[in-house]
């Protein structure tokens, strides 16, 4: 019975011991605020390491934003196609790709005089030359205005960097501002019916011009 007794007297002991500890260690974790485990993928990156992009994401070089590339641009092709005027095209479009939306060459239209292979920006203006046209011979072969031709180019132009009234064929004079094929073709009928130009502010005979387009044109034209 005695040895019964102190057995479990000392068991008793030991136990009371073991929850003492057990409950300091409860209390010392809950005081500190306990351990956290960090998973490695969520780790922050060393001292001088660079950080790694999520899945599916690019990291702009330090210092620089992410530029998103347009997905389509915006081109004037003018001068001797069938349908001039701005077409949309994909960006990193070719410059034969814009003659074909804008119809493509006429029958006067010499395409092979400008590099067709060369690549597009969004606002550029394309200038398709005349077969035989003087004054295209340094027209830069992208596709570009001539020198001289001023912001946005003006069209086929000669020595004076202007469009001669008194030659100007209809792809020519369509290259100006808000002139079209129908009032290109009263110009011409107008030369036609009272001979040349003598002045270039003879323009406001013509039907269809009236005081402000003139004198958009009056800078851009001569004789």
């Amino acid at each position: 019975m005695r040895f019964r007794a102190r057995t479990g007297v000392k068991a008793a002991a030991l136990l009371g011991v073991l929850a003492v500890v057990l409950g300091g260690c409860f209390w010392w974790q809950a005081g500190t605020g306990g351990a956290q485990v960090v998973a490695l993928s969520d780790s922050a990156p060393a001292a001088g390491e660079e950080p790694r992009p999520a899945a599916g994401e690019t990291l702009a070089p330090p210092g620089e934003d992410l530029i998103e590339e347009p997905e389509s641009i915006e081109v004037h092709v003018a001068g001797a196609v069938a349908t001039p005027g701005v077409v949309q095209l994909p960006a990193g479009s070719r410059l034969h790709e814009a003659i074909a939306a804008a119809g493509g060459p006429t029958v006067l239209g010499d395409p092979d005089r400008l590099n067709l292979a060369a690549v597009l920006e969004d606002g550029q203006k394309v200038l398709v030359p005349i077969r035989g046209e003087p004054g295209q011979a340094d027209a830069p072969t992208d596709g570009s205005p001539a020198p001289g031709s001023g912001t946005g180019g003006t069209g086929p132009v000669g020595g004076s960097g202007k469009v001669n009234l008194n030659t100007a064929g209809l792809e020519e004079l369509g290259t100006l501002p808000r002139v079209g094929p129908v009032l290109a073709q009263r110009i011409v009928d107008w030369r036609q019916q009272h001979g040349r130009f003598k002045s270039v502010q003879e323009l406001d005979a013509v039907d269809g011009i009236g005081p402000k387009l003139l004198e958009a044109l009056l800078p851009l034209v001569g004789i």
